[in-house]
């Protein structure tokens, strides 16, 4: 976790040092970058600029040794970077982890009110939610019945489908082997509002 956010600390030096180049007239090559940044190896300063231009933050001209550019003023808007706050059950309920331990882009989602969870558990199979996901949540105190939601439950947190029963609320698994959850109190953290996955470990 440390070394995923130190991996965020180094690729935001990155930026702006290649900010205050363009800002210069100067375009940078990679090997500037490793040097400014004290890199033991240009394939490390290439890593961060290249996740940069993944992110939307830079653009990169090919067959320019100095051709990472920022973006033009009309062209696709950055990704927002949703921070990924710990780890959620989806299964038997277990303590909620709230420490940052990297962050995502995300199209069109800004501002503190959304944010990330690693799913645990296999209890939310049926909608397309698998262990090691990453549900992008938007904050908020409520939701509709149906809505995949990140509740809390006394000190633990789950996600689970919000069924409302009149005045009773119930968390429901998709998946057959797990038995829906009738809390006496429960707080609805916020509404899963997309899954992110990815194939590979390290990604976040």
């Amino acid at each position: 976790m440390a070394q995923q956010k130190d991996r965020h600390s180094a690729r935001e030096r990155v930026y702006r040092f290649v900010r205050e180049r363009l800002a210069a007239g100067r375009p940078p090559t990679v090997r500037e970058v490793q040097e400014a940044l004290g890199f033991r190896a240009v394939q490390s300063a290439r890593e961060h600029l290249e996740r940069l231009v993944a992110e939307g933050r830079l653009t990169k001209r090919a067959g320019e040794a100095r051709g990472y550019r920022l973006p033009e003023p009309d062209a696709k808007p950055p990704a927002a970077l949703v921070p990924v706050l710990g780890r959620v059950q989806a299964g038997a309920l277990t303590t909620a982890v709230e420490d940052i331990e990297g962050y995502v882009p995300v199209q069109h989602k800004a501002g503190s009110e959304y944010f990330g969870l690693r799913v645990q558990g296999d209890s939310m199979t049926g909608a397309g939610i698998l262990a090691g996901d990453i549900v992008i949540v938007r904050a908020q105190p409520s939701a509709d019945s149906g809505a995949i939601v990140v509740a809390l439950v006394e000190d633990e947190a789950t996600v689970k489908r919000l069924r409302l029963r009149g005045q009773r609320i119930e968390l429901h698994p998709e998946n057959p082997a797990f038995s829906p959850i009738t809390p006496e109190e429960c707080r609805i953290l916020g509404k899963v509002v997309e899954v992110r996955r990815f194939l590979e470990e390290g990604e976040v």
